[in-house]
């Protein structure tokens, strides 16, 4: 059990809850940071804030990621 306090209030979590507090906390890094990276590589400066600010577990930035980024030529695709 993990007990946290704070200035009004306090809350225990069990073990389960504080592993996967960890793994939604992983996942959002993750995705972030490749969304984040695409947007600053593509100069979209309005996305990259609002990926910034915004929290939503992954989703806008798996959004974001599959519709979207703009698309970039792929160097080693046939012509």
């Amino acid at each position: 059990m993990y007990h946290i306090t704070g200035p009004h209030s306090s809350i225990t979590l069990s073990s389960t809850q504080v592993t996967l507090l960890s793994l939604v906390i992983l996942w959002e890094l993750v995705w972030k940071g490749l969304a984040l990276w695409r947007a600053g590589r593509n100069n979209q400066p309005v996305w990259f804030v609002v990926l910034l600010l915004v929290n939503t577990v992954g989703l806008l930035e798996i959004i974001y990621l599959l519709v979207f980024q703009r698309k970039t030529k792929d160097a080693t695709a046939p012509r």
